[in-house]
């Protein structure tokens, strides 16, 4: 059966098959060739978009508003001086009175709970655009990239992806829940205490014994990176982790992508990514950064076309 996503909200990944994570990808790729072609859309007019935001960004912010405008649609943006989501008004109130007058809604900010409330309530699809536990449109932005870097990617089955750094944070849990249901061999290096969440790993194995996929953890970054299609890095201290910054960098110096870790992988063809903003010289050097192996500003580029393909999949 044709996929239909009409209506439903994007919070995680785990609420998508792999068909439909893949169709998502499919008409990205054809969202971005019409873009490059000078095509203007209207996949999106007459549409009205609120993009809430708890959390600055770059990327996820411009990403919604080009995409947005793009298709013909209007971003509204309310920081978090502009709402009182929690605190003065009632999440389930604001979902109910932004849901009469948006036909979408994007969330940026702490809690899950909060993006997955919006949702109940709301009436219209919200987009997760970054919680503290998960970032699946940043893993769409990801996944666009390897198909288009990688001679094998095209449906990324089998693609070997490892990410270093810390293993329990939003971008690690999102990584490992789509290469989950893709069926991809994901791998983890990080200090022990730094592992993933029990439950997040357990789920997402009992994904790969679906999907044909593997999910493999190491404290030892070299161990984890080899035979790797690609190596994944963040920050080593997240939005809200500040005060922990001097103790991350102790802990996760030696798993820093550095040329050493490169050749790691026993492989020369190994790309970079990373979802940005790089602090270089902490999880990753200037040199690994800068080489042709880098494709991070791919990545960056993807999030918006990624973005417009969740946006015009899922409004009515």
């Amino acid at each position: 059966m044709p996929v239909n996503l009409k209506g439903k909200s994007f919070l995680t990944l785990m609420d998508f098959s792999a068909e439909e994570i893949l169709y998502l990808l499919d008409l990205a790729a054809d969202l971005k060739a019409k873009k490059r072609a000078g095509a203007r859309g209207n996949l999106l007019e007459g549409k009205n978009i609120a993009l809430l935001f708890e959390k600055a960004s770059t990327r996820t912010r411009c990403a919604f508003v080009v995409a947005c405008v793009d298709e013909g649609a209007h971003p509204e943006f309310l920081g978090k001086n502009d709402i009182h989501l929690g605190g003065k008004e009632d999440v389930k109130d604001t979902a109910r009175v932004l849901g009469r007058m948006f036909d979408g809604i994007e969330f940026r900010g702490f809690k899950q709970s909060m993006v997955e409330e919006l949702a109940q309530w709301s009436g219209v699809p919200v987009w997760n655009g970054l919680t503290d536990v998960d970032h699946p449109t940043q893993v769409l932005a990801d996944f666009l990239t390897l198909q288009e870097c990688l001679p094998s990617g095209k449906n990324l089955k089998g693609v070997r992806l490892a990410y270093v750094g810390d293993g329990r944070n939003n971008m690690s849990n999102a990584l490992m829940i789509g290469c989950s249901k893709l069926g991809m061999h994901y791998t983890v290096g990080s200090p022990k205490s730094l592992f993933p969440d029990p439950k997040i790993l357990a789920d997402c194995k009992a994904l790969c014994e679906v999907s044909g996929g593997a999910i493999e953890v190491y404290d030892d970054p070299k161990e984890a990176v080899k035979g790797a299609d690609a190596i994944y890095a963040d920050v080593w201290a997240s939005m809200g982790e500040e005060a922990e910054k001097e103790k991350r960098v102790k802990l996760l110096r030696p798993y820093q992508v550095n040329t050493d870790l490169m050749s790691a992988t026993g492989r020369g063809d190994t790309i970079f990514l990373h979802c940005l903003p790089a602090e270089k010289g902490n999880e990753v050097t200037e040199e690994v950064f800068e080489s042709s192996a880098s494709k991070v500003f791919d990545e960056a580029e993807n999030r918006m076309h990624t973005i417009k393909a969740v946006m015009v999949a899922t409004i009515q």
